[in-house]
């Protein structure tokens, strides 16, 4: 028996090669975003020594930058957010940033806290 309440939407695509390769671009400009984004996080990571240095806590500050970025752009992209209006995206994204930033500041600030506890009372 055959239904007729359910219909294949995949039957109704019929896309041209230049649509094609409109997305393909679009898929390879994703994945070189990210990967070069990705890549200058690994490479500031490997040659920036941890010396407790104003450096340091600037390379720290633009990992948290470089990371709300990435994550930023992958919910623009695969969320399709790109394509709504700029009131609607910035009501989804204005609040993950604010809370994206206050939760890291509780992380750091209370890691500092742990490990300055560590440093006076001694680890057990």
């Amino acid at each position: 028996m055959e239904r007729d309440d359910v219909y294949e939407y995949s039957l109704d695509t019929h896309h041209s090669e230049e649509e094609g390769k409109a997305v393909r671009k679009k898929i390879y400009l994703v994945t070189l975003i990210l990967s070069v984004i990705t890549a200058v996080e690994v490479m500031l990571g490997m040659y920036v020594k941890n010396d407790g240095s104003v450096t340091w806590n600037t390379i720290k500050a633009l990992f948290i930058v470089l990371t709300l970025v990435k994550a930023g752009y992958i919910v623009m992209v695969f969320m399709h957010l790109k394509d709504e209006n700029k009131t609607f995206r910035n009501f989804i994204l204005v609040p993950y940033f604010i809370f994206m930033i206050y939760l890291t500041f509780i992380v750091l600030y209370e890691g500092h806290a742990v490990g300055h506890a560590l440093q006076v009372y001694g680890a057990h």
